[in-house]
């Protein structure tokens, strides 16, 4: 077939075709309308030649014919990303789709990841072996993708983000050359890669750390109608305040769908759920989480004990591949105060379209997890306006406290005027982050509770 994209030869195409083991689409061949399709139905873009890779020599190869060609290179991971980054028009798409391989090692809890690769291949593979990495809510999302923009998703409370479990990476770079990234192997890259996007290579490869996690895990999933108010969304804001090291959490509004698995009654009426998954033991979750039930009046309730693969998907249904027409937007909040609760209530009530989805993160103490160097991601910067505590009083309690749990180094405590629960950050070098108002209204009995909680995260390791 002929390529209609001027400045691209036939000639040129036919030795790619030859040149690499994946597939190679120009306009007119039958897949290419199929291979340029995200999942956002909003964009709708057609490249000169999307190449479907099948390995990290092939992608060296698309590379270096987007150089020779003068065609800008864009990137496809698993596709499943709003703004449509993966697919340009008149650009040299490099498809990562057939790349989704996924390779365990229980011993060394460690996974590699191919770049095409979605959180499903991830979690399937992984949760053989009872472990897994934090990824995304959708279990369509591409690894890539996420993992690049930092990654947030329910292991965050206890594991941290994608970034944080991000060992070594295998990139492709600008002149088509292979590398490794990783602590002792080009470090300047590997942390460009943690957060900073994806304009620094193409990853044809993640290694992962691994934690034990399920296979059953708790996940907390009341219906509230949007007329319930902001109270039920206080309650989990202060209820969640000194929790979000072991539950990761959002409030979604939406309407609900004529859908039998929900009153007929509620159909098409505006709703929130308070979700969370509890990283830990499923019973010991389902009782903790207990009170977030207990609000008022359901809507409907989908929590339960169910498999952590399980709880991965449950959102799928919600915002399927190709289905909506998209557009985000989002900001960062320093707090959650009664009067922006009642704010978000209220413009949920009242949406744009009964389609329109919006939610409430609760970041928990991860995204202090680092010192704000220590990544890309820009987020923690923003999060991280700690300064050490100098009060005699409170690092008195501090050194009681330390000896109490027979700790030999003594954490630096820091105080952060974000709104963050209390949380430990490190081992070697341990630091206490509090927020200043638990320092400033709580009592010493308090505080000596808040630290002798923090003191035996660190000694029980997790």
């Amino acid at each position: 077939m002929e390529n209609d994209m001027p400045g691209l030869e036939a000639d040129a195409v036919a030795l790619l075709r030859t040149a690499i083991s994946g597939e190679t689409f120009v306009p007119g061949d039958d897949g290419y309308a199929q291979a340029r399709l995200v999942w956002n139905a909003m964009i709708d873009r057609r490249p000169a030649v999307i190449v479907r890779c099948r390995s990290a020599a092939d992608v060296g190869i698309a590379v270096r014919f987007a150089r020779d060609h003068g065609l800008p290179v864009s990137v496809r991971g698993g596709g499943h990303n709003v703004a449509g980054h993966a697919v340009g028009d008149g650009s040299l798409m490099i498809d990562l789709s057939g790349m989704r391989a996924v390779t365990v090692d229980p011993q060394t809890k460690r996974a590699r990841v191919a770049g095409g690769a979605t959180w499903g291949d991830v979690d399937r593979a992984t949760q053989v072996f009872g472990l897994a990495t934090p990824g995304g809510l959708i279990s369509d999302t591409g690894v890539a993708g996420l993992t690049l923009s930092g990654g947030i998703g329910w292991l965050r409370s206890r594991h941290g983000l994608c970034i944080d479990n991000l060992v070594s990476a295998e990139v492709v770079l600008a002149d088509g050359r292979l590398v490794r990234a990783a602590a002792d192997e080009n470090p300047d890259l590997l942390w460009a890669l943690k957060g900073g996007g994806g304009n620094f290579g193409v990853v044809t490869s993640f290694e992962f750390a691994l934690h034990p996690v399920g296979p059953e895990v708790m996940f907390c999933a009341p219906i509230y109608p949007i007329e319930a108010g902001s109270g039920p969304i206080r309650f989990w804001r202060d209820f969640l305040a000194d929790k979000n090291d072991r539950v990761g959490s959002i409030i979604e509004f939406s309407t609900i769908p004529d859908d039998p698995a929900y009153p007929e009654a509620a159909w098409g009426k505006r709703v929130y759920t308070i979700a969370a998954v509890y990283a830990g033991d499923a019973a010991e979750g389902e009782a903790l989480l207990q009170p977030l039930r207990q609000q008022g009046p359901l809507v409907a309730d989908f929590s339960g004990r169910m498999d952590y693969c399980a709880v991965q998907q449950l959102f799928d249904t919600i915002i399927p591949f190709g289905a909506h027409r998209s557009y985000w937007k989002s900001v960062y909040l320093n707090g959650l105060g009664d009067d922006t609760i009642d704010l978000i209530v209220a413009g949920n009530a009242s949406p744009p379209s009964p389609r329109t989805l919006s939610s409430i993160w609760l970041a928990g103490c991860v995204l202090l997890g680092l010192k704000p160097l220590a990544t890309a991601l820009i987020l923690r910067r923003r999060l991280s306006a700690c300064r050490p505590v100098t009060d005699a009083a409170l690092l008195a309690l501090l050194e009681t406290a330390r000896r109490r749990f027979g700790i030999k180094r003594t954490p630096v405590l820091l105080v952060t005027p974000e709104w963050v629960s209390p949380c430990i950050v490190g081992t070697w070098n341990p630091r206490i982050v509090l927020p200043e108002a638990v320092v400033m209204e709580s009592s010493p009995a308090r505080l000596r509770h808040v630290l002798a909680h923090e003191l035996a995260h660190l000694v029980r390791g997790d």
